[in-house]
């Protein structure tokens, strides 16, 4: 699960980077995005690298799920009698929905393929020009296409702020000082991503960015 887990943090963050460059402009955000559609040409044909990164992806995020189940059914096995008192754990809002928060992501993941990708859900749909579609998809009247994104993020956030420290501890941090520093490193990382992803969708919404 910390291995499939740590792929898609890599993705999550590479993504972001690239979602940035609407800042610098519509004709560098297009460059952008046809770029990787060239990634490896002429050793492989147009959009091939695009394929191969979403196959590999949709095998971590099956692999982070059958992860998850495995885990699930292994703790449950391990403690078949339920306890006849336990005493309240002060978990984290994350640690505590980390199961729902799972289900959002993967609603969104599915949303967002449908929306900017294959373009079915997008207002624009106009594959020749992907500024226009994320303007488009995030225009003033659509803000509750905002308000969503804006949820499902959050939730990748507290999502990934948990799953960074528990990776930590799995692969092997297990002292205290270590464990202090992984929650920081892990709500900084998490707080980044959310900035990342969310500064795009309101930029547009408020007309910052047109």
């Amino acid at each position: 699960m910390a291995a499939s887990g740590i792929v898609l943090v890599g993705f999550l963050f590479a993504h972001a980077a690239g979602n940035l460059k609407i800042f610098i402009g519509n004709e560098d955000f297009d460059h952008y995005a046809h770029w990787l559609r060239t990634i490896g040409t002429p050793l492989l044909p147009d959009v091939w690298f695009l394929w191969i990164m979403r196959i590999g992806l949709l095998v971590a995020i099956f692999a982070h799920i059958w992860s998850a189940t495995v885990l699930t059914v292994r703790a449950k096995k391990a403690r078949p009698v339920k306890y006849a008192h336990r005493p309240k754990v002060q978990g984290s809002y994350a640690a505590r929905t980390m199961r729902w928060g799972g289900v959002i992501v993967l609603l969104f993941i599915i949303y967002h393929i449908l929306d900017l990708t294959t373009h079915t859900l997008n207002p624009v749909k106009d594959s020749a020009n992907p500024h226009a579609n994320v303007i488009g998809d995030f225009a003033p009247e659509r803000w509750y296409v905002t308000a969503f994104y804006a949820i499902s993020v959050i939730a990748v956030g507290l999502h990934l702020r948990h799953g960074i420290f528990s990776a930590a501890r799995t692969l092997g941090q297990q002292t205290a000082k270590g464990q202090r520093r992984a929650q920081a490193i892990a709500l900084v990382l998490s707080v980044l991503l959310v900035v990342a992803y969310l500064s795009v969708p309101f930029a547009v919404t408020v007309g910052l960015v047109k």
